[in-house]
């Protein structure tokens, strides 16, 4: 038979090169998620064509590997197929040569992906390191910062004195170790207690003052004594008793039976039941007070004044407001004008007058001769003080302070004795002194330079009296003007300009300032506030 011819043994051959054919190429794909794709190929060592020999001997399988895909939810399984029949030499077809070159292809592209994702990651991972590093060398560098519950409970004690009541109190309920702080007395420093007296009283309160250091108590209701208050606090230093109607002089002799060496301070004011008996028990046993405030205590007398300058000779400030009782001797009293009855308070630095209308020119001379410390003296509504008086206070020259509103006897020759007798004045006050003119303000720019604060309200002045004050006072910082209805303008343009040092402008009811001079006065330097009467205060 020739080559070209095939016998019936040849026909079988072929059909069966055709099963192996189909066989070899076909694959069966299940749809399972937890299975991957795999394909035979031949080895890719071997050569493209792949030779089936005769020899039955020399016949050998070719080696077929797997390839691991990238859908993991198919399976491709290898069905083998039968052995090619002997004698016949075939060729893999070109189309296969292309696919099986293809994947081949794809499955390097995929391997080079999956590197240069590697090559990334690693390269993140360098970048991250260095950032870190770089952040901690950062932190090394800077100085060290200690939390606020590492510090030591003195320097907690420190911020919380700084704190209001409740504040110090909000601060005690965070921890113990901040409660231990708050409780520490220096927290407590100058801080004054509140108390309601008028049902029983625990003795764990006043406890609890102890342990807190507090020293000063404010009552504000009474019911029986205030003797507890003496015991259980020893250390008191200021007892406050303003607006307890209730008190009288029995309460406070119970109160009061022995020395209270470390009280310095005794704010009575509005206690209107006591008498001068309540000054007797006072000045026995509470001699080291320095501070003691009468105002509306309107049954204390001259003879009341008499045992206090008996007794407190300590005393620093003394405030007799609307004690309506008290005369011209009682202030001899004071000023140790009969040193054989009583050596006077010639400590007092501070001495509070105001609305006692028995009073005269003799009750300034007393204090002229015998309060030789006195810095400040309020005569406010004293309608009895004439100008002869300021002659006698001209002569003081460390009085500082005087106030003279509403004091309708008042003059411009009034004010020339204080600016002649050379006192050193930082604040006067005359206001409602409807006889004090421009000529007042003449007198006081040619000597009262240290004048810081001046009161002028409802005065009849007029521009050129406050132009010549803003040429001189070049330290005033505070100018009452309100109700000055002759002042325009003008005047304040001249303070504006001149007075650069001014923080506050009262100019209520000047009803003949414009909008222009206000937008002037806004562009001083250091001016916080202005008075435009109720309700209406600019503040910068």
């Amino acid at each position: 038979m020739g080559n070209g011819e095939m016998g019936n043994g040849d026909t079988a051959d072929c059909s069966e090169f055709r099963e192996y054919r189909e066989c070899s190429v076909m694959c069966s794909v299940m749809m399972e998620d937890h299975y991957t794709i795999y394909t035979e190929l031949p080895d890719p060592r071997l050569a493209a064509v792949t030779t089936l020999r005769s020899s039955k001997a020399d016949y050998r399988p070719q080696p077929y590997h797997l390839h691991r895909l990238h859908q993991p939810h198919l399976q491709v399984q290898r069905v083998h197929s039968p052995q090619p029949p002997l004698g016949l030499e075939l060729r893999v077809p070109s189309a296969l040569d292309a696919y099986l070159t293809a994947h081949q292809s794809l499955h390097f592209h995929q391997l080079l992906q999956q590197q240069q994702h590697q090559q990334a990651h690693q390269q993140l991972q360098l970048l991250r390191q260095q950032q870190q590093q770089q952040q901690q060398v950062e932190e090394e560098a800077e100085p060290e910062q200690t939390h606020v519950t590492c510090l030591y409970p003195e320097i907690l004690a420190l911020i919380f004195g700084y704190l209001d009541v409740a504040g110090k109190g909000r601060a005690a309920q965070v921890c113990t170790s901040w409660r231990d702080a708050a409780y520490q007395k220096s927290v407590w420093r100058g801080v004054e207690a509140k108390l309601h007296l008028r049902r029983a009283t625990n003795p764990a309160l006043f406890q609890s003052l102890v342990w807190r250091g507090i020293k000063k108590v404010q009552v504000l209701s009474l019911k029986k004594s205030l003797r507890e208050v003496v015991v259980y606090v020893p250390a008191l230093t200021s007892l406050n008793l303003s607006g307890i109607y209730n008190v009288t002089d029995l309460g406070l002799s119970n109160a009061f039976m022995n020395d209270l060496p470390t009280l310095t301070e005794l704010n009575l004011s509005l206690c209107k039941q006591l008498t001068d008996g309540a000054m007797g028990r006072i000045a026995q046993h509470l001699k080291n007070l320095e501070t003691l405030r009468l105002e509306g205590c309107s049954n204390i007398t001259n003879t009341g004044l008499l045992l206090i300058a008996w007794g407190l000779k300590r005393l620093r400030r003394l405030d007799l407001r609307s004690c309506w009782l008290v005369s011209d001797q009682g202030i001899g009293h004071l000023s140790g004008l009969n040193r054989e009855t009583a050596p006077g308070n010639l400590e007092l630095e501070y001495l509070g007058l105001q609305d006692c209308q028995r009073l005269s020119d003799d009750a300034l001379r007393h204090i002229a001769t015998g309060l030789k410390k006195l810095r400040s003296v309020n005569l406010s509504f004293c309608v009895g003080i004439c100008d002869a008086g300021l002659r006698h206070l001209a002569k003081m020259p460390q009085l500082e302070s005087i106030n003279l509103r509403a004091c309708d006897n008042i003059t411009d020759a009034g004010v020339s004795y204080l600016a002649e007798g050379g006192a050193r004045l930082t604040q006067l006050d005359v206001s409602f002194c409807d006889k004090i003119t421009d000529t007042a303000l003449q007198h006081i720019s040619q000597s009262l330079y240290s004048l810081r604060s001046l009161s002028l309200s409802a005065c009849p002045v007029t521009d050129e009296g406050i132009k010549r004050i803003a040429r001189v006072l070049a330290d005033l910082d505070t100018l009452n003007i309100g109700q000055c209805h002759h002042i325009t303008d003008d005047g304040l343009q001249a303070v504006a300009e001149a007075c650069v040092h001014l923080q506050y402008i009262d100019l209520y009811g000047c009803i003949g300032i414009s909008r222009a001079a206000m937008e002037s006065l806004m562009k001083m330097p250091k001016l916080a506030t202005i008075n435009l009467g109720l309700g209406h205060v600019a503040e910068r």
